[in-house]
C-alpha cells in the first residue's frame, strides 16, 4: 500500500472553533484556545503520523478586515493558507452569517483542491430544520464543497471528518519525520501558553496589545529554565499586567508553568519581565523581530 501524506489547511472566522477542532484532530493541545477572538497570530503546524498516512495541519488566524499592520501579516497567513493547501477545511459554526467575508469565500469557492465546509457546534442547534437550512446555504455558496456538521466540543462526528481527511490525501512519502508533532520549536509553545493566560486572566485591550518572547529556554534532563519577555505598548498596560505588589503577574507565572510542564513532562522553573514597546503592532522592524513579517 502507498503511503500518503498531504497539508490540510483550517481556515475560517474568529470564533468558529477552529483550533479546538485542530486540536481533536492532532490529538494534541497545539493551538491556544481561548474565547477571546483572534487568539491565533501564526499559522501553527500540527503532525499526525501513522505508519500509513502523515497529516499536516495547519492553523490559521481569523479572517477580518486588517485594522493595523499585524492583522495585514495575519490575513497574510490566512489567504496564503489557499495556496498550499492538498486539502482545505473552512470552519464556520451555527451561529455566524454565511455570506460574512464574501471575498475569501469567492476565493475558496474558486479552489480545485478539495473543499471540506464544517459547520461546527451544531450541539446548539434546537430545531433539525435550522440545521438543513444551514447546510442548504453552504451548499449554494460553495456548491463542490463536502458538508461536515460536527461539534468539536463535545467530539460529536469529528471521526469521520478525519477518515474522509485520510481518504482524501495524495499518495506521497512523509514531508516530516514520523516523530514530529508540530514544525514549531518548543519555546513557541512556551509563548503561546503565556499568552492564553494573559488572555483569559485581563480584560479589554490588554491581550492583544501583548507579544510574550522567550529569552532564554534552557533544557536539561529533568528541567527546564525559562525567562521570559512580555512586551506591551504602554506604560499604563506594564503596570496592569504586574498589578497590585506583583500579585497578577504572580498569577500569570503560576498558571503558565502548570501547563508548561504538562507540556513537556518536566518541572519548570519559569522567570517573567515586563517592557514597554511602543506602538509595536504598526512598527514594521517590531512585527519582523517578532516572526509576523518574513
Amino acid at each position: 500500500m502507498e503511503h500518503k501524506a498531504g497539508f490540510v489547511n483550517i481556515v475560517g472566522n474568529p470564533n468558529v472553533g477552529k483550533s479546538t477542532l485542530m486540536n481533536l484532530l492532532v490529538g494534541e493541545r497545539v493551538s491556544i484556545i481561548t474565547s477571546k477572538a483572534q487568539t491565533t497570530r501564526h499559522r501553527i503546524m500540527g503532525i499526525v503520523n501513522t505508519p500509513e498516512y502523515q497529516i499536516v495541519f495547519s492553523d490559521t488566524p481569523g479572517v477580518l478586515e486588517p485594522k493595523y499592520k499585524l492583522q495585514e501579516s495575519m490575513l497574510n497567513f490566512s489567504e496564503g493558507a489557499l495556496v498550499d493547501a492538498d486539502i482545505l477545511i473552512y470552519v464556520t459554526d451555527v451561529v455566524e452569517d454565511p455570506s460574512k467575508n464574501a471575498d475569501f469565500l469567492a476565493k475558496v469557492a474558486k479552489e480545485s483542491i478539495p473543499v471540506l465546509v464544517v459547520i461546527n457546534k451544531i450541539d446548539l442547534v434546537k430545531e433539525q430544520s435550522q440545521l438543513e437550512e444551514l447546510t442548504q446555504r453552504w451548499h449554494t455558496m460553495l456548491p463542490k464543497a463536502e458538508l461536515f456538521p460536527v461539534s468539536a466540543k463535545e467530539n460529536f462526528n469529528v471521526s469521520n471528518l478525519m477518515n474522509r481527511i485520510v481518504e482524501l490525501l495524495p499518495d506521497s512519502p512523509p514531508f516530516f519525520g514520523k516523530d514530529a508533532l508540530t514544525d514549531k520549536p518548543a519555546r513557541f509553545f512556551v509563548t503561546e501558553i503565556i499568552r492564553e493566560k494573559i488572555l483569559l486572566l485581563y480584560d479589554k485591550e490588554i491581550p492583544y496589545s501583548v507579544e510574550v518572547i522567550v529569552e532564554k529556554f534552557e533544557e536539561k534532563e529533568n528541567s527546564i529554565h525559562i525567562m521570559a519577555v512580555i512586551y506591551v505598548e504602554r506604560d499604563s498596560q506594564k503596570g496592569i499586567i504586574i498589578g497590585h505588589k506583583g500579585a497578577m503577574i504572580k498569577k500569570v507565572g503560576m498558571e503558565a508553568r502548570k501547563d508548561i510542564e504538562k507540556f513537556f513532562g518536566k518541572s519548570v522553573y519559569l522567570e517573567l519581565f515586563v517592557k514597554v514597546e511602543s506602538n509595536w503592532r504598526n512598527r514594521e522592524n517590531k512585527l519582523k523581530s517578532f516572526g509576523y513579517i518574513e
